[in-house]
């Protein structure tokens, strides 16, 4: 490994405080976890800079920033990041390219604030190239396993409880299906990726070369996942999760009805939260309607309807059952079924949680 992989090794594996002195839409675009945006340039004077670079050059363009920040805002910034590396001495500050824009901020921090704080070698293009390269070698370079089964059957517990899980759902914030957002929107693309990369980091430095992950399509909400990696997981082993209609209808119900309302309602407050969870529900339903058809579409919203009114009223959510029940057998179970039959020869086991877990350890154990 380049003594410059070295170092991002160790930013990553440490979750070391990054100071972003990139301009607010770039950070906006694709960050690190651990990282605080404190812009050299606005998105407004760094436009303006890079206009003047292409018309007049690089000489000129520097005097513009200069100009642009200067004064009270430039003292205003140089505050800002004094803050920020006397609250994280063992940070580091980082641009685009490691080049201008940190430089200036070193120095700026070095000749105003007298702080000497580091910065990371290539910067953000050599720290996002790094992690996508983790990626790509943990494909190439590991072993995985994939969990399936039916809807609702509790695969998401059931990674919760291994050391050498990487939960997809949860550094995509989704849960993987029409009904799968959150109350909170999901990660830019390139965060997603760069968690992803990261987790992957850290368990492969604990020793680990086997991965468990849930058989997801390709897409998890509006996150992709890497190519190199997807393929990679359609090449391994399938273990199918199983549990009881009963149970997988509840634990749904207690997923995308009750935990799924109080993640709303904490975020918007009782009525307007309530309202914003029934109208996610609404529409996550009629987002399949083409699929379900017209009259089964029809029955199921009016299901859900009901329910919503009976839970508004007095806080009850035993009337979601109906749509919930109807949706998987009518549409998730078949659904599921016929992807599943497609990678028949993938598929190595098949048992409830505690059949699944231990065929998991045996698993491992050969694979040492």
């Amino acid at each position: 490994m380049q003594p410059q992989q070295n170092e991002y090794q160790r930013l990553f594996l440490n979750d070391l405080p990054l100071m972003d002195v990139r301009a607010p839409v770039e950070f906006g675009k694709g960050a690190f976890p651990h990282a605080q945006n404190l812009p050299l340039l606005n998105d407004n004077e760094r436009q303006k800079v890079g206009t003047c670079y292409k018309t007049n050059g690089q000489d000129a363009a520097i005097e513009l920033g200069h100009k642009l920040v200067s004064g009270k805002i430039k003292s205003e910034r140089i505050a800002a990041w004094t803050a920020f590396a006397q609250a994280h001495p063992e940070g580091y500050l980082y641009c685009f390219r490691g080049g201008l824009r940190s430089k200036i901020t070193q120095e700026w921090l070095r000749t105003e604030a007298g702080i000497d704080y580091p910065r990371v070698p290539g910067g953000y293009k050599a720290m996002r190239n790094f992690l996508i390269e983790t990626i790509d070698s943990a494909a190439a370079e590991c072993d995985f396993i994939a969990i399936g089964g039916l809807t609702g059957c509790g695969k998401t517990e059931l990674l919760a409880e291994l050391d050498n899980a990487i939960d997809l759902e949860a550094h995509a914030h989704h849960r993987g299906s029409s009904f799968g957002k959150h109350a909170t929107p999901q990660p830019a693309q390139i965060d997603f990726e760069n968690t992803l990369a990261i987790d992957l980091l850290k368990k492969r430095t604990r020793g680990h070369h086997l991965f468990v992950v849930e058989d997801e399509g390709r897409m998890v909400g509006q996150c992709s996942l890497p190519l190199a990696l997807r393929q990679t997981i359609l090449q391994h082993p399938l273990v199918c999760l199983e549990d009881s209609f009963e149970n997988r209808a509840a634990r749904i119900l207690k997923d995308y009805v009750v935990d799924l309302c109080a993640e709303f309602i904490a975020l918007q407050g009782a009525d307007s939260g309530f309202a914003a969870f029934a109208d996610h529900l609404r529409l996550s339903l009629r987002n399949i309607v083409k699929r379900l058809g017209a009259e089964r579409y029809q029955r199921l919203a009016a299901m859900m309807d009901e329910a919503l009114a009976e839970q508004q009223k007095n806080g009850s959510v035993d009337r979601h059952r109906a749509w919930i029940e109807g949706l998987l057998r009518e549409y998730y179970d078949p659904m599921y079924l016929h992807q599943l039959a497609s990678h028949g020869e993938r598929i190595v086991f098949r048992g409830d949680r505690v059949a699944v877990m231990e065929y998991l350890r045996h698993f491992a154990a050969k694979n040492v």
